[in-house]
């Protein structure tokens, strides 16, 4: 599937797959400045990139998960969901979740993007719902032995 980038900074790099099985593509920080992230505190971090997103898809942006795992750093929202209509700069919110302060490179890869496709639901009122041997058991209601 082809996915239509524009460089809104000639620092910007395109984004990669790492593998030739990876689902995710690295998306990557603007070249040319190091950001230090404080912790508990949530930075934007710039891509330099603008997508067009096919119509029925989305980008879902999620954690790599060696910046996650070793140095605490993360999206914010946790998986960042881009529309097919936006084409704005796509930027990550990484938030430090670490006790020490720290510093995303220029250039360095900061997060993984998948393309999925949506359904849009069609939302109809009603007053009954089909039963379900689970019904309206919440939240740990299946882990019970």
């Amino acid at each position: 599937m082809e996915i239509k980038f524009k460089k809104l900074s000639p620092l910007a790099r395109v984004p990669v797959y790492s593998s030739t099985s990876a689902a995710g593509a690295d998306l990557c920080a603007l070249e040319g400045e190091d950001i230090t992230i404080l912790p508990g505190e949530t930075v934007f971090i710039h891509t330099g990139l603008a997508m067009e997103i096919p119509e029925g898809y989305a980008a879902l942006i999620f954690a790599r998960s060696g910046l996650a795992s070793k140095r605490g750093l993360a999206p914010a929202n946790k998986v960042g969901v881009v529309d097919p209509d936006y084409r704005g700069e796509f930027m990550v919110a990484l938030h430090n979740h670490s006790s020490l302060p720290q510093t995303v490179a220029g250039g360095e890869r900061i997060a993984q993007m998948v393309i999925v496709p949506f359904i849009r639901g069609e939302f109809i009122q009603t007053d009954t719902l089909s039963e379900t041997e689970r019904g309206a058991g919440g939240f740990g209601s299946t882990g019970k032995r």
